[in-house]
C-alpha cells in the first residue's frame, strides 16, 4: 500500500466507453466490463479504496435530446436513469469476479440500490467495498463530470481518475488534427482559459477550489488504471 500513488481514487466512466469498438449494437461490451473488472480487482487487492461515477452517453444523453427539443428537466432525469443500468452492470461484472461493490444512488430507488449517504459510502470504502455512485447529483443541468467531483470531496478522495478514449488532453482534437499535442500536465486554469474538454466549467472549477488533481487517462490501454494509481506517469496530469 505505501508504494501506491493514491490511496482513495473516484474513477470517472463514461458510458460509451462500456460500448468498446463493439458494432453489434450492444451499449454494454462484455469484454471492455471484464476487463475493467479485472483491474478494479487487482487495485482493490493492492488496498485502494475505490469510488466508480459512471455516465450514460450509450443509453442516453440528455443535452443531446434536449437540443433536439425535448423538455431539458425530462431529458436530464432519463440520462440519470441511464446511469444506473450502467452501474448495475457494472456492479454485476465486479460481484461476478470477487469484488464486494455497492450501488448508491441520488434519486431513491431502494428496490435495486442504496440512497446515497456520505457516511455509509465512507463506511463502505473502510471496509473495503467498491461504490458506484449512480444517477449524478440527482439533479438536471449537472453533468456526471460535475457529481463525479461532488462525490470525490464527499468520500475525500486523493484524485480523480477520468477514463478516455485518447491519450490524455489535448491542445485540439487528436482524432481531427494529426499535429495536436498532447499536456503532461497543465493548471485548472489552462484548462478553462483554453476551453479544453476536459470537463464541464462547472467540474473543473470545483477542482480547482478544493485542490482535487484530475488524472485523464486512456482506458482502452489494458494496466492503465492501475498504473494510475500506482503513480506511473500516463496520460495528462491537471491541477496546480
Amino acid at each position: 500500500m505505501e508504494s501506491m500513488a493514491y490511496k482513495r481514487v473516484l474513477l470517472k466512466l463514461s458510458g460509451e466507453a462500456l460500448m468498446g469498438n463493439s458494432r453489434s449494437g450492444s451499449i454494454v461490451d462484455p469484454g471492455v466490463v471484464g476487463a475493467i473488472a479485472a483491474e478494479v480487482l487487482e487495485i482493490v487487492g493492492l488496498g485502494v479504496s475505490l469510488g466508480i461515477v459512471i455516465g450514460g452517453g450509450n443509453i442516453f444523453r440528455g443535452v443531446e435530446a434536449s437540443a433536439e427539443g425535448m423538455d431539458r428537466t425530462s431529458a436530464d432525469y432519463m440520462g440519470m436513469l441511464a446511469t444506473v443500468i450502467n452501474s448495475l452492470a457494472l456492479q454485476s461484472a465486479f460481484e461476478g469476479v470477487g469484488i464486494a461493490t455497492r450501488v448508491q444512488t441520488a434519486i431513491a430507488m431502494r428496490e435495486i440500490a442504496e440512497p446515497f449517504i456520505q457516511r455509509r459510502a465512507m463506511r463502505h470504502l473502510e471496509k473495503g467495498r467498491v461504490v458506484i455512485f449512480a444517477a449524478g447529483t440527482g439533479n438536471p443541468y449537472f453533468t456526471t463530470d460535475t457529481a463525479a467531483v461532488l462525490r470525490a470531496m464527499e468520500i475525500k478522495a486523493d484524485v480523480i481518475m477520468k477514463a478516455t478514449k485518447v491519450d490524455g488532453v489535448y491542445d485540439k482534437d487528436p482524432v481531427k488534427y494529426s499535429d495536436a499535442v498532447m499536456y503532461e500536465r497543465i493548471s485548472y486554469n489552462d484548462v478553462l482559459a483554453k476551453d479544453l474538454k476536459v470537463m464541464d466549467a462547472t467540474a473543473i472549477s470545483l477542482c480547482r477550489d478544493n485542490r482535487l488533481p484530475v488524472l485523464v487517462f486512456n482506458l482502452q490501454k489494458a494496466g492503465n488504471i492501475v498504473r494510475g494509481v500506482s503513480g506511473i506517469r500516463i496520460g495528462t496530469l491537471v491541477g496546480d
